[in-house]
């Protein structure tokens, strides 16, 4: 077994927007908006099966329903991340208890709206973290990012002892909406996503919360076409294949390879910090790894209160965690998101 690495994840902010749609009005709009549409009661079941009873979104479904065209989102999405993002890095960097002068690295992973520059070299601008600091925006991993920017910042730390990464979630998913679309996979993503901002930092000194030890990345071969997006003159539009809930089958041995390299038992795990895109993905990677379903009821109270909130699910579900005071000294655990790909970024980690 190699040597515990001394990096902590540390408890992560969440900003969850004001506004609410729950389930019921997630239905009624459908009702409305795709009366005539053949897939509507095929939908309606699969939205209610998903178990998510209300959504966040950045502005009230009124607007969030029309479509004033791909650039006025694109600067809805600019203005609003600006306006909202500097106030969860301030809370992640307390939890961490550093400043932003002591930041060396930002990741920031965004899929469902695009700055050039990246809001990486606004933030630096604005909120005092020092001109070398290093920017790495993820744009194009979907939900799974927040695995893949907890992995990089593990990474960075390794290379550069001593520093401290602060990783930054905006999900806008709302911003995504298409009022013509009215397959099967994007009605249910109607009713399945919703908006989030998290973020947190990874310190190079121990301290109250999850020590990284090992991380792996995976790709499912030939899925690269399952979750993707069309990429309209009226923006971004969400295609989902029909065989993408089957896709724990081939990625659970991966996660029990990845914990047995690691000298550990997958099953025998203390916490399991699982992104959460529907109740099958959980159910099945429950009965894959052979665990208990109730190991994912944080992942699950994430998917039911906030719904898919792309790369922020699992920093939802690592702060609910956190702050209910669940973990115990010495408690092995696996942070595992899935997305486009199909990928899976993993990281074992135990509580300091």
């Amino acid at each position: 077994m190699e040597t515990i690495n001394m990096l902590t994840l540390h408890k992560p902010a969440v900003y969850l927007p004001e506004y609410i749609i729950s389930q019921q009005d997630t239905i009624n709009l459908a009702r409305t908006n795709f009366k005539d549409n053949p897939n509507l009661e095929k939908s309606i079941g699969l939205i209610i099966n998903t178990g998510v009873m209300k959504r966040h979104i950045i502005q009230p479904i009124e607007l969030a329903t029309l479509h004033p065209g791909f650039g006025y989102r694109n600067a809805l999405f600019e203005y609003e991340s600006k306006r909202l993002v500097p106030g969860v890095v301030e809370q992640a960097l307390n939890n961490a208890a550093v400043s932003a002068s002591q930041i060396a690295a930002i990741i920031y992973v965004p899929c469902s709206g695009f700055l050039m520059p990246s809001l990486t070299a606004w933030l630096i601008n604005h909120m005092g973290l020092p001109d070398n600091t290093m920017q790495l925006p993820i744009a194009q991993l979907g939900c799974a990012a927040a695995g893949a920017a907890i992995n990089r910042a593990h990474d960075y730390v390794l290379a550069h002892p001593g520093s401290n990464v602060l990783i930054i979630s905006c999900e806008f998913c709302s911003l995504s909406y298409q009022p013509t679309d009215g397959d099967v996979g994007s009605l249910l993503s109607d009713g399945l996503f919703g908006d989030a901002i998290s973020a947190a930092v990874v310190t190079a000194e121990p301290g109250e919360g999850l020590s990284l030890e090992r991380n792996g990345s995976y790709l499912i071969p030939e899925t690269d076409e399952w979750i993707r997006y069309q990429v309209k003159d009226t923006g971004f539009h969400f295609r989902l294949d029909k065989r993408m809930p089957g896709t724990m089958k081939p990625l659970a041995p991966v996660m029990r390879q990845l914990a047995c390299d690691h000298g550990w038992d997958i099953e025998n795990l203390a916490y399991y910090i699982i992104h959460a895109s529907g109740p099958r993905i959980l159910d099945d990677l429950a009965k894959y790894l052979r665990v208990d379903l109730e190991q994912f009821s944080f992942s699950r109270d994430t998917l039911v209160n906030c719904g898919k909130i792309a790369s922020s699910v699992v920093f939802e579900a690592y702060r609910s965690m956190h702050e209910k005071g669940i973990f115990a000294r010495g408690g092995k655990a696996i942070i595992a998101g899935f997305g486009h790909g199909i990928i899976a970024e993993m990281s074992l980690s135990q509580w300091i």
